[in-house]
């Protein structure tokens, strides 16, 4: 197995069921929940020293999604143009998600979700299978779909171990 394939598989594992369409809509609906739980001083916590506050990780799923995206249109619509990588942590240190309040992130959230949800369920089928490169690795429309989905739900393991205890 590629690194590639390694760093797929770890999100692809985070997915607790086979119709991942489903997990799209769930994983975005346990994020709208936790994140309107939280006081806005809350959202300004990061659990370590160089970690991500609360609004900066709600901001980094909402940039990683918008990018998964355009890879979804890009491949979905025969699109064989390689397309390039992007640096989280450099989107996140330009991003000011601190500046912002949760509320305009949480609603900034839900909008990409919802429009994830619709690119998805309303592609073509024969879409879903559509491979196209990004990042120098073969990858297609339906992995890229489920990419969203594990990679939400790593983050929200991650916001239930580290930040929810400490708060």
């Amino acid at each position: 197995m590629s690194d590639f394939q390694k760093y797929v598989q770890r999100y692809l594992d985070n997915i607790p069921s086979e119709n991942w369409l489903e997990e799209l809509k769930k994983s975005g609906e346990k994020t709208t929940e936790i994140y309107s739980k939280l006081t806005e001083e809350q959202s300004n916590f990061a659990y370590a020293e160089g970690k991500w506050t609360l609004k900066e990780l709600l901001l980094h799923l909402s940039d990683t999604e918008r990018v998964f995206q355009y890879r979804i249109l890009a491949f979905a619509r025969g699109d064989q143009n390689e397309l390039p990588g992007f640096d989280e942590e450099l989107y996140a240190n330009q991003s000011f998600a601190n500046e912002r309040s949760l509320e305009s992130l949480l609603e900034e959230y839900k909008l990409v979700r919802k429009s994830s949800q619709v690119l998805l369920e309303t592609m073509n089928p024969s879409a879903l299978k559509n491979v196209g490169t990004a990042n120098g690795n073969q990858i297609s429309v339906e992995t890229i779909g489920k990419l969203i989905v594990g990679h939400n739900y790593h983050h929200l393991n991650i916001i239930e171990e580290r930040y929810l205890p400490k708060l």
